[in-house]
Protein backbone atom coordinates (compact mmCIF):
# COMPACT_ATOMS: atom_id res chain seq x y z
CA UNK A 1 0.00 0.00 0.00
CA UNK A 2 1.15 3.25 -0.98
CA UNK A 3 0.72 7.26 -0.29
CA UNK A 4 1.95 9.86 -1.91
CA UNK A 5 2.09 12.94 0.73
CA UNK A 6 3.27 16.59 -0.03
CA UNK A 7 3.01 19.74 1.99
CA UNK A 8 2.43 22.96 0.54
CA UNK A 9 2.25 25.52 3.04
CA UNK A 10 -0.82 25.10 5.06
CA UNK A 11 -1.92 21.96 4.05
CA UNK A 12 -1.48 18.63 3.83
CA UNK A 13 -2.28 16.70 0.42
CA UNK A 14 -3.08 13.03 0.95
CA UNK A 15 -3.08 11.43 -2.91
CA UNK A 16 -4.35 7.76 -2.32
CA UNK A 17 -3.19 4.84 -4.66
CA UNK A 18 -5.42 3.58 -7.21
CA UNK A 19 -5.15 0.42 -6.13
CA UNK A 20 -7.28 1.34 -2.97
CA UNK A 21 -9.72 4.01 -4.34
CA UNK A 22 -12.63 2.04 -2.95
CA UNK A 23 -11.75 3.24 0.59
CA UNK A 24 -13.20 6.46 -0.11
CA UNK A 25 -16.40 5.06 -0.98
CA UNK A 26 -18.98 5.85 1.74
CA UNK A 27 -22.38 4.59 2.43
CA UNK A 28 -25.46 6.28 1.82
CA UNK A 29 -26.24 8.73 5.28
CA UNK A 30 -29.73 7.09 5.39
CA UNK A 31 -27.95 3.56 5.81
CA UNK A 32 -25.96 4.69 8.38
CA UNK A 33 -28.43 6.24 10.63
CA UNK A 34 -30.69 3.44 10.28
CA UNK A 35 -27.70 1.18 11.49
CA UNK A 36 -26.19 3.66 14.08
CA UNK A 37 -26.58 1.99 17.80
CA UNK A 38 -28.72 5.30 19.51
CA UNK A 39 -31.22 4.40 16.10
CA UNK A 40 -31.92 1.04 17.22
CA UNK A 41 -31.45 2.15 21.33
CA UNK A 42 -34.24 4.93 20.14
CA UNK A 43 -36.20 2.53 18.27
CA UNK A 44 -36.20 0.03 21.06
CA UNK A 45 -37.42 2.43 24.02
CA UNK A 46 -39.84 3.71 20.79
CA UNK A 47 -41.72 0.18 20.43
CA UNK A 48 -41.85 -0.32 24.51
CA UNK A 49 -43.93 2.94 25.09
CA UNK A 50 -46.00 1.74 22.32
CA UNK A 51 -46.50 -1.13 23.82
CA UNK A 52 -47.44 0.16 27.53
CA UNK A 53 -49.64 2.65 25.67
CA UNK A 54 -51.66 0.25 24.42
CA UNK A 55 -51.51 -1.85 27.44
CA UNK A 56 -52.62 1.25 29.62
CA UNK A 57 -55.05 2.48 27.22
CA UNK A 58 -56.68 -1.47 28.19
CA UNK A 59 -59.94 -1.20 29.88
CA UNK A 60 -58.73 -3.70 32.82
CA UNK A 61 -55.85 -1.16 33.35
CA UNK A 62 -57.78 1.64 34.64
CA UNK A 63 -60.66 2.58 37.41
CA UNK A 64 -62.08 4.92 34.15
CA UNK A 65 -61.17 5.86 30.75
CA UNK A 66 -58.08 8.04 29.61
CA UNK A 67 -57.51 9.47 26.71
CA UNK A 68 -54.62 8.34 24.32
CA UNK A 69 -52.66 10.70 25.26
CA UNK A 70 -53.20 10.65 28.65
CA UNK A 71 -51.59 6.94 27.91
CA UNK A 72 -48.81 8.00 26.23
CA UNK A 73 -47.56 10.20 28.29
CA UNK A 74 -47.80 7.94 31.50
CA UNK A 75 -46.09 5.05 29.20
CA UNK A 76 -43.32 7.63 28.38
CA UNK A 77 -42.54 8.45 31.38
CA UNK A 78 -42.38 5.31 33.14
CA UNK A 79 -40.46 3.92 30.34
CA UNK A 80 -37.98 7.18 30.88
CA UNK A 81 -38.66 6.70 34.68
CA UNK A 82 -39.45 10.24 35.02
CA UNK A 83 -42.28 10.01 37.06
CA UNK A 84 -44.00 13.39 35.71
CA UNK A 85 -48.06 12.07 35.72
CA UNK A 86 -50.82 13.90 34.01
CA UNK A 87 -53.35 11.33 35.73
CA UNK A 88 -53.01 9.92 39.34
CA UNK A 89 -51.05 6.50 39.55
CA UNK A 90 -52.81 5.77 42.58
CA UNK A 91 -56.59 5.89 41.93
CA UNK A 92 -57.14 6.48 38.12
CA UNK A 93 -54.88 3.08 37.58
CA UNK A 94 -56.17 -0.23 38.86
CA UNK A 95 -53.41 -2.96 40.23
CA UNK A 96 -53.17 -4.29 36.80
CA UNK A 97 -51.92 -0.93 35.25
CA UNK A 98 -50.24 -0.45 37.95
CA UNK A 99 -48.19 -3.17 37.71
CA UNK A 100 -47.60 -2.61 33.57
CA UNK A 101 -45.85 0.76 34.91
CA UNK A 102 -43.78 -1.18 37.42
CA UNK A 103 -42.70 -3.25 34.79
CA UNK A 104 -42.17 -0.58 32.54
CA UNK A 105 -39.95 1.38 35.03
CA UNK A 106 -37.91 -2.10 35.53
CA UNK A 107 -37.42 -2.39 31.67
CA UNK A 108 -36.45 1.37 31.20
CA UNK A 109 -34.14 1.83 34.17
CA UNK A 110 -32.09 -1.26 33.79
CA UNK A 111 -32.71 -0.87 30.01
CA UNK A 112 -33.53 -3.00 27.17
CA UNK A 113 -30.25 -4.48 26.52
CA UNK A 114 -29.54 -5.91 30.06
CA UNK A 115 -32.57 -7.89 29.06
CA UNK A 116 -32.21 -8.55 25.88
CA UNK A 117 -28.37 -9.87 26.33
CA UNK A 118 -29.08 -12.07 29.36
CA UNK A 119 -32.50 -13.59 27.56
CA UNK A 120 -30.06 -14.47 25.12
CA UNK A 121 -27.97 -16.01 26.85
CA UNK A 122 -30.15 -18.39 28.56
CA UNK A 123 -31.58 -19.21 25.21
CA UNK A 124 -28.03 -20.01 24.16
CA UNK A 125 -27.44 -17.98 21.58
CA UNK A 126 -24.67 -15.35 20.35
CA UNK A 127 -24.31 -11.70 20.57
CA UNK A 128 -23.26 -10.51 17.10
CA UNK A 129 -21.03 -7.35 15.98
CA UNK A 130 -24.16 -5.20 15.80
CA UNK A 131 -25.76 -6.17 19.08
CA UNK A 132 -22.15 -6.01 20.79
CA UNK A 133 -21.94 -2.44 19.33
CA UNK A 134 -25.67 -1.25 20.69
CA UNK A 135 -25.32 -2.79 24.19
CA UNK A 136 -21.59 -0.66 24.32
CA UNK A 137 -24.05 1.94 23.54
CA UNK A 138 -26.82 1.80 26.07
CA UNK A 139 -24.01 0.73 28.83
CA UNK A 140 -21.77 3.74 27.56
CA UNK A 141 -19.13 1.01 28.01
CA UNK A 142 -15.81 0.62 25.63
CA UNK A 143 -14.54 -2.84 26.09
CA UNK A 144 -16.72 -4.97 24.41
CA UNK A 145 -15.22 -8.28 25.79
CA UNK A 146 -16.83 -7.02 29.72
CA UNK A 147 -20.28 -7.02 27.64
CA UNK A 148 -21.58 -10.05 29.00
CA UNK A 149 -20.04 -9.75 32.84
CA UNK A 150 -21.61 -6.46 33.21
CA UNK A 151 -25.11 -7.44 31.93
CA UNK A 152 -25.21 -10.44 34.26
CA UNK A 153 -23.75 -7.80 37.48
CA UNK A 154 -26.42 -5.52 36.82
CA UNK A 155 -29.27 -7.58 36.67
CA UNK A 156 -28.22 -9.64 39.64
CA UNK A 157 -27.12 -6.61 41.76
CA UNK A 158 -29.99 -4.78 40.66
CA UNK A 159 -32.82 -8.05 41.70
CA UNK A 160 -30.79 -8.65 44.82
CA UNK A 161 -30.95 -4.77 46.02
CA UNK A 162 -34.56 -4.57 45.07
CA UNK A 163 -35.76 -7.73 47.17
CA UNK A 164 -33.85 -6.35 50.27
CA UNK A 165 -35.81 -2.80 49.55
CA UNK A 166 -39.13 -4.46 49.48
CA UNK A 167 -38.57 -6.34 52.00
CA UNK A 168 -37.93 -3.54 54.55
CA UNK A 169 -40.67 -1.43 53.20
CA UNK A 170 -43.25 -4.34 53.28
CA UNK A 171 -42.54 -5.13 56.48
CA UNK A 172 -42.78 -1.64 57.54
CA UNK A 173 -45.73 -0.61 55.78
CA UNK A 174 -47.59 -4.02 57.26
CA UNK A 175 -48.92 -2.72 60.33
CA UNK A 176 -50.51 -0.08 58.94
CA UNK A 177 -51.72 -1.24 55.33
CA UNK A 178 -51.74 -5.31 56.30
CA UNK A 179 -49.61 -7.68 54.74
CA UNK A 180 -51.36 -8.00 51.41
CA UNK A 181 -51.45 -4.51 50.63
CA UNK A 182 -47.55 -3.61 51.82
CA UNK A 183 -46.32 -6.12 49.72
CA UNK A 184 -47.63 -4.68 46.98
CA UNK A 185 -46.63 -0.95 47.98
CA UNK A 186 -43.38 -2.49 48.63
CA UNK A 187 -42.73 -4.22 45.06
CA UNK A 188 -44.19 -0.74 43.60
CA UNK A 189 -42.05 1.63 45.69
CA UNK A 190 -39.24 -0.53 45.56
CA UNK A 191 -38.89 -0.58 41.52
CA UNK A 192 -40.01 3.00 41.53
CA UNK A 193 -37.40 4.07 43.90
CA UNK A 194 -34.45 1.95 42.79
CA UNK A 195 -35.04 3.05 39.14
CA UNK A 196 -35.40 6.16 40.26
CA UNK A 197 -38.64 6.92 38.63
CA UNK A 198 -40.77 8.47 41.55
CA UNK A 199 -43.82 7.14 40.60
CA UNK A 200 -46.04 6.85 43.40
CA UNK A 201 -49.57 5.30 44.75
CA UNK A 202 -50.62 8.82 46.18
CA UNK A 203 -51.11 12.53 45.14
CA UNK A 204 -49.01 13.67 47.79
CA UNK A 205 -46.17 10.98 47.13
CA UNK A 206 -44.08 10.37 50.13
CA UNK A 207 -45.38 13.58 52.01
CA UNK A 208 -47.47 11.84 54.89
CA UNK A 209 -43.81 10.10 55.66
CA UNK A 210 -41.78 13.55 56.01
CA UNK A 211 -40.26 12.52 59.31
CA UNK A 212 -40.40 8.73 59.25
CA UNK A 213 -36.68 7.21 59.37
CA UNK A 214 -36.98 4.29 57.88
CA UNK A 215 -39.63 5.24 54.87
CA UNK A 216 -36.91 8.36 54.21
CA UNK A 217 -33.71 6.58 54.48
CA UNK A 218 -34.68 3.19 52.68
CA UNK A 219 -36.39 5.57 49.47
CA UNK A 220 -33.40 7.21 49.81
CA UNK A 221 -30.98 4.51 49.72
CA UNK A 222 -32.32 3.05 46.25
CA UNK A 223 -32.37 5.66 45.13
CA UNK A 224 -28.52 6.64 45.58
CA UNK A 225 -27.55 2.97 44.78
CA UNK A 226 -29.43 3.34 41.67
CA UNK A 227 -27.92 6.38 40.80
CA UNK A 228 -24.84 5.70 41.61
CA UNK A 229 -24.13 3.74 38.76
CA UNK A 230 -23.63 -0.10 38.31
CA UNK A 231 -20.25 0.50 37.10
CA UNK A 232 -18.91 1.72 40.46
CA UNK A 233 -20.59 -0.72 42.22
CA UNK A 234 -18.72 -3.46 40.51
CA UNK A 235 -15.42 -1.53 40.66
CA UNK A 236 -16.37 -1.73 44.40
CA UNK A 237 -16.92 -5.71 44.68
CA UNK A 238 -13.98 -6.05 41.96
CA UNK A 239 -11.47 -3.50 43.98
CA UNK A 240 -11.87 -3.22 47.66
CA UNK A 241 -9.33 -0.54 48.51
CA UNK A 242 -9.90 3.51 47.46
CA UNK A 243 -6.71 3.23 45.86
CA UNK A 244 -7.36 0.69 43.50
CA UNK A 245 -10.81 1.95 42.55
CA UNK A 246 -10.64 3.29 38.91
CA UNK A 247 -10.45 7.25 38.49
CA UNK A 248 -14.35 7.52 37.46
CA UNK A 249 -15.71 5.28 40.64
CA UNK A 250 -13.31 7.59 42.80
CA UNK A 251 -14.57 11.01 40.64
CA UNK A 252 -18.15 9.67 41.25
CA UNK A 253 -18.15 8.88 44.90
CA UNK A 254 -16.75 12.34 45.55
CA UNK A 255 -19.44 14.17 43.43
CA UNK A 256 -22.09 12.78 45.33
CA UNK A 257 -21.26 13.17 48.77
CA UNK A 258 -19.98 16.50 48.15
CA UNK A 259 -23.14 17.32 46.37
CA UNK A 260 -25.91 15.76 48.68
CA UNK A 261 -23.72 17.17 51.64
CA UNK A 262 -23.78 20.74 49.94
CA UNK A 263 -27.65 20.54 49.07
CA UNK A 264 -28.66 19.12 52.08
CA UNK A 265 -27.15 21.75 54.42
CA UNK A 266 -28.30 24.31 52.02
CA UNK A 267 -31.78 22.93 51.72
CA UNK A 268 -32.25 22.88 55.86
CA UNK A 269 -30.94 26.38 56.57
CA UNK A 270 -32.97 27.85 53.26
CA UNK A 271 -36.28 26.03 54.46
CA UNK A 272 -35.89 26.52 58.79
CA UNK A 273 -38.50 29.07 59.04
CA UNK A 274 -40.78 28.67 56.03
CA UNK A 275 -43.89 27.92 57.95
CA UNK A 276 -44.79 25.58 54.87
CA UNK A 277 -42.10 22.73 54.48
CA UNK A 278 -39.84 22.46 57.59
CA UNK A 279 -40.75 25.03 60.51
CA UNK A 280 -43.89 22.76 62.14
CA UNK A 281 -41.37 19.76 61.91
CA UNK A 282 -39.33 18.13 64.53
CA UNK A 283 -34.99 19.02 64.62
CA UNK A 284 -35.40 14.80 63.46
CA UNK A 285 -38.01 16.13 60.59
CA UNK A 286 -36.15 19.37 59.35
CA UNK A 287 -32.54 16.81 58.79
CA UNK A 288 -35.05 14.18 57.45
CA UNK A 289 -37.10 16.30 55.11
CA UNK A 290 -34.28 18.28 54.02
CA UNK A 291 -32.25 14.91 53.54
CA UNK A 292 -34.90 13.70 50.99
CA UNK A 293 -35.53 16.64 49.25
CA UNK A 294 -31.25 16.87 48.59
CA UNK A 295 -31.29 13.33 46.86
CA UNK A 296 -34.60 12.93 45.04
CA UNK A 297 -33.94 15.88 42.86
CA UNK A 298 -30.97 13.35 41.82
CA UNK A 299 -33.37 11.99 39.39
CA UNK A 300 -36.10 10.35 41.21
CA UNK A 301 -39.40 12.34 40.94
CA UNK A 302 -40.21 11.86 45.18
CA UNK A 303 -41.12 14.62 47.68
CA UNK A 304 -42.04 14.55 51.17
CA UNK A 305 -42.41 18.56 51.12
CA UNK A 306 -44.84 20.12 48.52
CA UNK A 307 -42.61 21.41 46.08
CA UNK A 308 -44.40 24.46 45.25
CA UNK A 309 -44.04 25.70 48.83
CA UNK A 310 -40.35 26.15 48.92
CA UNK A 311 -38.55 29.48 48.92
CA UNK A 312 -37.23 30.29 45.49
CA UNK A 313 -33.59 30.17 46.29
CA UNK A 314 -34.61 26.18 47.03
CA UNK A 315 -36.17 25.86 43.83
CA UNK A 316 -33.31 27.47 41.81
CA UNK A 317 -30.77 24.44 43.48
CA UNK A 318 -33.62 22.01 43.00
CA UNK A 319 -32.95 23.09 39.53
CA UNK A 320 -29.26 22.81 39.29
CA UNK A 321 -29.58 19.65 41.03
CA UNK A 322 -31.76 18.24 38.31
CA UNK A 323 -29.65 19.03 35.50
CA UNK A 324 -26.79 17.75 37.07
CA UNK A 325 -28.21 14.40 37.62
CA UNK A 326 -27.05 10.69 38.52
CA UNK A 327 -23.88 8.68 37.25
CA UNK A 328 -23.43 6.82 33.89
CA UNK A 329 -24.88 3.30 33.82
CA UNK A 330 -27.36 4.27 36.13
CA UNK A 331 -30.96 4.57 36.38
CA UNK A 332 -30.43 8.13 36.62
CA UNK A 333 -30.32 10.72 33.85
CA UNK A 334 -28.88 14.53 33.36
CA UNK A 335 -25.91 15.48 32.32
CA UNK A 336 -24.29 13.31 35.25
CA UNK A 337 -21.81 13.85 37.67
CA UNK A 338 -18.90 13.21 36.36
CA UNK A 339 -19.09 15.44 33.41
CA UNK A 340 -19.85 18.44 36.06
CA UNK A 341 -16.74 17.87 37.64
CA UNK A 342 -15.04 17.60 33.98
CA UNK A 343 -16.66 20.90 33.38
CA UNK A 344 -15.50 22.42 37.10
CA UNK A 345 -11.97 20.86 36.62
CA UNK A 346 -11.93 22.11 32.81
CA UNK A 347 -12.78 25.71 33.98
CA UNK A 348 -10.06 26.01 36.47
CA UNK A 349 -7.39 24.06 34.68
CA UNK A 350 -7.82 27.28 32.38
CA UNK A 351 -7.97 29.94 35.02
CA UNK A 352 -4.86 28.55 36.15
CA UNK A 353 -3.22 28.11 33.07
CA UNK A 354 -2.34 24.94 33.27
CA UNK A 355 -1.35 22.38 29.54
CA UNK A 356 -3.42 19.95 30.34
CA UNK A 357 -6.43 18.62 33.33
CA UNK A 358 -5.36 16.45 35.62
CA UNK A 359 -7.45 14.31 38.66
CA UNK A 360 -5.88 11.89 41.01
CA UNK A 361 -2.66 11.98 39.12
CA UNK A 362 -3.99 10.87 35.99
CA UNK A 363 -4.70 13.66 32.61
CA UNK A 364 -8.44 14.16 31.22
CA UNK A 365 -8.11 13.62 27.44
CA UNK A 366 -8.92 16.90 25.88
CA UNK A 367 -11.85 14.82 23.66
CA UNK A 368 -13.21 14.02 27.45
CA UNK A 369 -13.45 17.79 27.78
CA UNK A 370 -14.93 18.25 24.39
CA UNK A 371 -17.49 15.40 24.55
CA UNK A 372 -19.03 16.88 28.40
CA UNK A 373 -18.77 20.43 27.10
CA UNK A 374 -21.20 19.37 24.18
CA UNK A 375 -23.65 17.09 26.01
CA UNK A 376 -23.82 20.43 28.49
CA UNK A 377 -24.47 23.25 25.80
CA UNK A 378 -27.33 20.37 23.78
CA UNK A 379 -28.56 20.00 27.38
CA UNK A 380 -28.94 23.77 27.74
CA UNK A 381 -30.11 24.21 24.31
CA UNK A 382 -33.18 21.61 24.46
CA UNK A 383 -33.88 23.09 27.48
CA UNK A 384 -34.38 26.14 26.45
CA UNK A 385 -36.12 25.59 22.99
CA UNK A 386 -38.51 23.58 25.49
CA UNK A 387 -39.41 26.25 27.74
CA UNK A 388 -40.16 28.79 25.17
CA UNK A 389 -42.67 26.50 23.33
CA UNK A 390 -44.29 25.90 26.60
CA UNK A 391 -43.96 29.77 27.36
CA UNK A 392 -46.48 30.55 24.58
CA UNK A 393 -48.53 27.56 24.94
CA UNK A 394 -49.08 26.91 28.85
CA UNK A 395 -50.68 30.08 30.98
CA UNK A 396 -48.45 28.97 33.94
CA UNK A 397 -45.46 31.15 35.99
CA UNK A 398 -42.58 31.28 34.25
CA UNK A 399 -40.70 29.35 37.02
CA UNK A 400 -43.12 26.27 36.94
CA UNK A 401 -42.47 26.44 33.22
CA UNK A 402 -38.75 26.28 33.76
CA UNK A 403 -39.24 23.48 36.56
CA UNK A 404 -41.13 21.46 34.31
CA UNK A 405 -38.59 21.39 31.74
CA UNK A 406 -35.54 20.88 33.22
CA UNK A 407 -37.23 17.86 35.28
CA UNK A 408 -38.50 16.05 32.17
CA UNK A 409 -34.82 16.55 30.56
CA UNK A 410 -33.48 15.44 33.71
CA UNK A 411 -36.24 12.26 34.18
CA UNK A 412 -36.42 13.72 37.23
CA UNK A 413 -40.32 14.05 37.67
CA UNK A 414 -40.63 16.48 40.34
CA UNK A 415 -43.30 19.23 39.82
CA UNK A 416 -44.96 22.80 40.76
CA UNK A 417 -48.11 21.60 40.06
CA UNK A 418 -48.13 22.23 36.32
CA UNK A 419 -47.93 18.57 34.75
CA UNK A 420 -51.75 18.00 35.30
CA UNK A 421 -52.64 21.29 33.52
CA UNK A 422 -50.65 20.82 30.93
CA UNK A 423 -52.08 21.65 26.86
CA UNK A 424 -52.25 19.01 24.37
CA UNK A 425 -48.97 20.59 22.81
CA UNK A 426 -47.61 20.89 26.43
CA UNK A 427 -48.10 17.03 27.04
CA UNK A 428 -46.59 16.33 23.65
CA UNK A 429 -43.05 19.23 24.62
CA UNK A 430 -43.21 17.41 28.05
CA UNK A 431 -43.17 13.84 26.20
CA UNK A 432 -40.13 14.61 23.79
CA UNK A 433 -37.90 15.98 26.10
CA UNK A 434 -38.41 12.54 28.82
CA UNK A 435 -37.48 10.83 26.00
CA UNK A 436 -34.39 12.71 24.65
CA UNK A 437 -33.21 12.91 28.43
CA UNK A 438 -33.56 9.14 28.82
CA UNK A 439 -31.37 8.51 25.73
CA UNK A 440 -29.01 11.13 26.22
CA UNK A 441 -28.61 14.64 24.56
CA UNK A 442 -25.21 13.01 22.90
CA UNK A 443 -27.32 10.22 21.10
CA UNK A 444 -29.08 13.05 19.30
CA UNK A 445 -25.74 14.51 18.06
CA UNK A 446 -24.86 11.32 16.89
CA UNK A 447 -28.16 11.48 14.39
CA UNK A 448 -27.07 14.82 13.92
CA UNK A 449 -23.60 14.81 13.14
CA UNK A 450 -21.91 12.61 10.45
CA UNK A 451 -18.42 12.32 11.03
CA UNK A 452 -15.94 13.31 7.82
CA UNK A 453 -12.50 12.83 7.13
CA UNK A 454 -10.66 16.03 7.05
CA UNK A 455 -8.33 15.54 3.71
CA UNK A 456 -6.78 19.15 4.72
CA UNK A 457 -6.49 21.43 7.60
CA UNK A 458 -6.53 25.31 7.24
CA UNK A 459 -4.03 27.79 9.63
CA UNK A 460 -5.04 28.78 13.01
CA UNK A 461 -6.38 31.95 13.95
CA UNK A 462 -6.85 33.52 17.33
CA UNK A 463 -10.61 35.07 18.81
CA UNK A 464 -11.61 37.24 21.38
CA UNK A 465 -13.19 35.42 23.90
CA UNK A 466 -15.22 37.03 26.78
Amino acid sequence: MNLNTSHQGWCKVVQWHPSITAIEHKPKAGKKLLGAPPFILSISFALLIMLGTCLLKLPIATESPITWLQSLFTATSAVTVTGLVVVDTGSVFTPFGQIVIALLIQCGGLGLMTFAIVTLIALGGKIGFLQQTVAKEAFNQTDTSTLVSTAKAVLIFSLLVEAIGMLILSAHWSHELGWQTSLFYGFFYTISAFNNAGFALSADSLMPYVADPVINLTITALLIIGGLGFSVWIDLRRNKRWSKLSVYSRMMIIGTIVINAVAVIALYFIEYNNPNTLAPLSELGKWLASWFQAVTPRTAGFNTLAIDQLEDASTLLILVLMFIGGGSLSTASGIKVVTFMVLILATYGYLRRDEAIYVFKREIPKDTVSKALALTIISLVLSWLAIFILVLSEKAPLIDIVFEAISALGTVGLSRGLTGNLTTLGQAIIIFMMFMGRLGPLMLAYFLANPRMKKLRYAETRLAIG
